[in-house]
């Protein structure tokens, strides 16, 4: 039974790189986020790549299953990768295929972004492009704090773990804000 300041967040990386530092931020995201929140990972590894004339059958197996996780959850996590100045289109797809109707289950849902680069820009423009995206599908944006993680080859050990106390802090912040916000939309 979840109490009524409980809040579920299903979180999305938008890489399925074995090593990625989106996927590494995310998972640290599980363990930094405040007592009353719990974060699930959703696995989008067998979404296939959209399709109207799969779509005009049915949806598949593991979309139905994203969103009804997305249907359940209180708030949305993203973490996007940034390629070539915009989010992963494994997370567009993503996107795509649940946004379809009928009942599409992002309308409402509060949300957060944050990503990690090895570049200079930590996601900056992925972030804008994903906002961009989501924003006609009525998600509900948390706009601050930004988590734009840079030079992320330097705040992960090889083994994924997040070594960067200041980041680890704005990671923190950003699901503190995010809790807030969704007890605030929740009311």
């Amino acid at each position: 039974m979840v109490k009524s300041n409980e809040i579920n967040v299903l979180g999305i990386s938008g890489s399925l790189r074995q090593g990625s530092y989106n996927t590494a931020a995310l998972r640290e995201a599980v363990h930094l986020a405040p007592a009353e929140m719990h974060i699930a990972i959703a696995d989008i590894t067998e979404i296939p790549l959209y399709n109207e004339d799969v779509y005009a059958k049915g949806f598949p197996t593991p979309v139905e299953h994203l969103r009804e996780q997305i249907r359940t959850a209180d708030a949305l996590l993203f973490v996007t990768p940034e390629y070539n100045y915009s989010m992963s289109g494994v997370l567009k797809n993503v996107i795509d295929w649940v946004s379809r109707p009928p009942e599409q289950p992002f309308s409402g849902k509060p949300a957060a972004v944050m990503g990690a680069s090895p570049g200079r820009f930590g996601t900056a423009r992925a972030q804008y492009h994903l906002r961009q995206s989501v924003v006609f599908l009525d998600v509900r944006l948390l706009n601050r704090p930004e988590v734009m993680i840079s030079n992320a080859q330097t705040v992960f050990d090889q083994n994924g773990r997040l070594i960067d106390e200041a980041t680890r802090e704005h990671i923190r912040s950003l699901l503190k804000a995010l809790y807030v916000w969704t007890l605030m939309l929740k009311q």
